[in-house]
This record gives C-alpha cells, structure tokens and sequence, in this order.
C-alpha cells in the first residue's frame, strides 16, 4: 500500500467509526473558542470543559475579561494547570484584542498568532473551526498516528501538517483532523496500543 492508498484506507475507515464528529471544547462564540483551546494545552478537554464555565460566568468577551485580575483569572482556571502563565495570556490577549482589532477575533494566522498565548496550532484551531478557513490542526494525538500509520515521517507537527496537507483534500481537514484525535484516543493510543485492536493498525 503506497502512501496515497493508506490516506484513502484511512480516511474511510475513520470515516466509518467516526461519521459527523464534533469539536470537544465548548464554548458559544469565537473568542470562547480561543480561550478553551488555550486552556487545552497540556490539559485534556474534559478537564477544560469542566473549567471554563466558573471562568465565563465571571467573563466571556474580551472587554469583560479584562475587567478581571489576573490573579482572579488564576483561581478560575486553576484545575487547567499552567495557570499561571495561560491566566497572564488570557487578560494580555483580551486586551490586544480590543485595543488592535475591536474586541473581534481576527481571521488571519499572521494576527491570531501575534496575540499573547496563541501558537500555530491554537490558531489553526480557530481558523478552521470558527472560520470555516482551510487549516489542519496537529496535536500529538495526530503527529503519532500519522507517524504509525505511514502517512508522515515527519518529526515535528509542523511537518506531519505539510504531509497530511498534501494528502487530504482541503474540503476534509475540518472533519479530519477531529476524527484522528477521537480514533487516537480510543482506539490508537500513545500506550497500551494492540495492533489488533485498532481497526486501522491491524490492516496496514
């Protein structure tokens, strides 16, 4: 099976298991999105999703937000862990945001990732997901199967992006992306993984 032939298996197989998938963290607007997206750095969505709503009862624009100490920020997000420098993040980022582009969430990558706390992938997040704007978002549940299922040799995310761009229609990475992160964690985790239990593992 070359490369192109294990994109297709690929993609018909998480197709298969995860048909109409939905983006984990809640939230009610784009600037919700991008504050629980950065709470999820080294924090798994179900702890995210259990933290942000003591956070957005307190505040859920940017001018609320900054309204808020940063110690205040600190305790809300507390469970999240790095909170500490996400809380600074989440008040500099509210400010910027209403100080360069009117309390808006912008809709470049070069601008998203110019605000305090907002890495590439952060920023992909909430291009494609707030947006609807092309982009492939690549954690670690993503670099690893892609790496495992022959899809890229990449070492970094940055390079599993470009290889699984070039692999997949544009018009999938929305869904795509969401449906490898939900078969990672169920079926092709980073340990106790068993070929035979992973529908796609067993087949390539």
């Amino acid at each position: 099976m070359n490369k192109k032939e294990r994109a297709k298996f690929v993609g018909k197989t998480l197709g298969h298991y995860f048909a109409h998938p939905k983006i984990p963290l809640k939230h009610t607007s784009h600037y919700t999105l991008l504050i629980a997206v950065l709470l999820s750095a080294q924090c798994t969505d179900v702890r995210v999703n259990q933290t942000t709503p003591k956070l957005f009862a307190k505040a859920k624009t940017p001018q609320t937000m900054i309204k808020l100490t940063i110690p205040q920020i600190e305790n809300s997000i507390r469970p999240c862990g790095l909170y500490t420098t996400k809380a600074k993040a989440i008040w500099k980022l509210s400010k910027q945001l209403i100080e360069k582009h009117g309390g808006k969430i912008p809709k470049t990558f070069e601008e998203l990732e110019a605000l305090p706390g907002v890495g590439h992938k952060t920023a992909s997040v909430v291009m494609i997901h707030a947006f609807h704007i092309p982009a492939f978002p690549v954690d670690t549940h993503i670099h690893r199967c892609a790496k495992r299922w022959g899809l890229s040799t990449g070492k970094t995310v940055v390079q599993t992006e470009k290889d699984l761009k070039a692999l997949f229609p544009k018009k999938s990475w929305e869904k795509l992306h969401l449906q490898m992160i939900y078969f990672a964690r169920k079926y092709c985790p980073a340990r106790g993984h068993k070929v035979k239990d992973c529908p796609i593992c067993q087949d390539l």
